[in-house]
């Protein structure tokens, strides 16, 4: 079977899962098993990346539900979002896939980031859970784009600020 286009969770039930790391749902064409063994093929547009939960439609008329497996993660706890902040700044500023939480970071394990994470003076565990990092936001399947998919219509790249029907970022701080 081949899974070729992403489904409005609403459209159908799932009749079985395909659970993938976070690395396998950012690839749009591999082969992956069922649990039953089943091979299936994907082959999705380019850029896709699939989230937990999300419908794939089979050639054959199947839909399959997409899981997130569990990875090793480490996650970055303080009650502080000040220092919560600083290291999603020195993250991002490294390109790193980053899950934002309300007062928690979950990223790939890796022993150097650890570290740096530690030198910052936060608290970091190493983790065994499914990972959702944000999605570029200027990406064409970033956040807006994924809702609108999600909602039926099409995805379409945003416009950037001081792009033509951008939209210019203002910033405020302190007190009003």
């Amino acid at each position: 079977m081949r899974l070729f286009q992403r489904l409005d969770p609403t459209d159908r039930p799932a009749c079985d899962t395909l659970t993938l790391t976070f690395d396998e749902r950012q690839r749009t064409r591999f082969e992956a098993s069922l649990p039953s063994g089943e091979r299936v093929g994907i082959a999705l547009p380019r850029g896709t990346v699939l989230r937990d939960g999300d419908r794939l439609a089979g050639d054959d008329g199947t839909t399959i539900m997409v899981a997130a497996a569990p990875e090793a993660l480490l996650e970055v706890h303080t009650a502080d979002a000040r220092e919560l902040a600083r290291c999603a700044y020195h993250l991002g500023n490294r390109h790193v896939a980053v899950e934002v939480g309300a007062s928690v970071l979950r990223l790939a394990y890796d022993h150097v980031l650890r570290r740096m994470l530690e030198g910052l003076g936060v608290t970091v565990a190493e983790v065994l859970a499914p990972f959702q990092p944000e999605i570029g936001a200027y990406a064409p399947h970033g956040h807006a784009a994924y809702d609108e998919h999600r909602h039926g219509e099409p995805e379409t790249p945003q416009a950037r600020p001081g792009e033509p029907g951008g939209r210019a970022a203002i910033h405020e701080f302190g007190p009003r």
